[in-house]
């Protein structure tokens, strides 16, 4: 099965041949097949959100190939072949729900029914029929972050990036977020590729978890999180799942331990 994304020994300099130089990212090698949900954990610094960036073409490697579908990351994005969702939701406060969500079908001409009926579905999706017509300023945080998951969706993308998309969460509401996330993925068999500073978080939405070590940022270890594909309340009371937080935490300790 080919890879949704491929990263071929890639390094990030920021400021190269300068005195402010810094190595961000050095030999990361890492292929994520379709329809896996991958988490990046780490120390604060080691490059995790630089790696998301790469792969979104939001900023170039300075050395190595980053390709999304055989393509490289730039066409991919030109393809618009993936969705991408921030910490902040970054919705438009003048426009509703509808409208928020049907804005990147709009820049790309899609006919009125057409932007309508998908808007429709993907609010659908994301559970906030009757709120189309509700503003972001009267919306919950966690709503506000649906909103953001259904435009990015919208597209009808194969791939999803998310940078700490419920870092600004209360801890009851991320954890309600992280099923609803969950189960959207069940539904869409999209690959996502997910940055988090919880392990926790990592370990319930996971297929696999990668773990950063301190900057220059490398991957230290891949961690298969051999939980049913399906999970829900009871999973967090599992045996295995507290194994795996156990595994997860302990891969960085000896992730933070290094030093460059």
């Amino acid at each position: 099965m080919a890879p949704t994304v491929s990263l071929q020994n890639i390094t990030k300099i920021f400021n190269q041949g300068e005195a402010s130089q810094v190595l961000a990212l050095r030999d990361i090698n890492l292929d994520i097949l379709p329809g896996e949900f991958i988490s990046i954990i780490g120390p604060s610094g080691c490059g995790k959100s630089t790696l998301l960036r790469l792969v979104g073409d939001l900023t170039p490697p300075s050395g190595g190939r980053v390709l999304v579908n055989g393509k490289t990351a730039h066409q991919a994005r030109l393809d618009q072949d993936y969705g991408m969702i921030f910490q902040a939701a970054t919705l438009y406060e003048w426009r509703t729900v509808t409208k928020n969500v049907q804005l990147p079908l709009e820049l790309q001409n899609v006919p009125k029914a057409e932007r309508e009926t998908r808007a429709k579905e993907m609010l659908a999706l994301v559970e906030l029929t009757g709120f189309e017509n509700h503003h972001p300023w009267q919306l919950s945080g966690g709503m506000q972050q649906r909103v953001s998951i259904a435009r990015a969706l919208v597209m009808q993308p194969q791939l999803l990036l998310m940078d700490e998309p419920f870092g600004a969460l209360d801890e009851m509401t991320r954890e309600r977020m992280n099923q609803e996330l969950h189960t959207i993925w069940e539904r869409t068999n999209i690959t996502v590729i997910f940055i988090t500073h919880s392990i926790a978080e990592a370990v319930f939405l996971s297929t696999k978890v990668v773990v950063m070590s301190a900057r220059p940022g490398s991957i230290t270890e891949v961690i298969d999180i051999d939980l049913p594909r399906h999970r829900n309340i009871t999973t967090r009371e599992a045996t295995r799942y507290f194994e795996l937080v156990n595994q997860l935490r302990e891969a960085l300790r000896v992730a933070e331990a290094m030093s460059p």
